[in-house]
């Protein structure tokens, strides 16, 4: 079986158009980073521009964000308020010295108020 003559592509693929596109498209990726560069340069220094360098007093500004803070550990902070709580209703201690306004356990001031309510 012979082949039909003229059957088939006669001419190769050009060399020279495929390096002008590879050409092409390198020097328009080269374009576009050349554009990008300069335009966040530019933005950057809008940026810089608009937002000066903060004022050496803010570095001498306290560590510690101002209250209320959020708590790190609720369940030692609720012990700490209990225990807190049971000192200031289970002890004695002044509330106003010069008034001579004192603070009683608790179990005793109910004690007291029981026995004027029963005369």
């Amino acid at each position: 079986m012979d082949t039909e003559p003229g059957r088939h592509e006669t001419r190769d693929v050009s060399v020279r158009a495929i390096a002008l596109a590879g050409g092409g498209l390198f020097a328009v990726i080269a374009l576009v980073l050349v554009v990008l560069t300069w335009q966040f340069r530019a933005l950057d220094a809008a940026r810089t521009r608009e937002n000066p360098p903060p004022s050496p007093l803010a570095a001498a500004s306290a560590a510690a964000p101002p209250e209320p803070r959020l708590q790190t550990s609720p369940e030692r902070d609720l012990a700490a308020l209990r225990a807190a709580e049971d000192e200031t209703l289970g002890g004695y201690g002044w509330v106003d010295r010069p008034a001579g306004v004192v603070r009683i356990p608790i179990d005793r001031a109910m004690t007291l108020v029981a026995r004027e309510a029963g005369r």
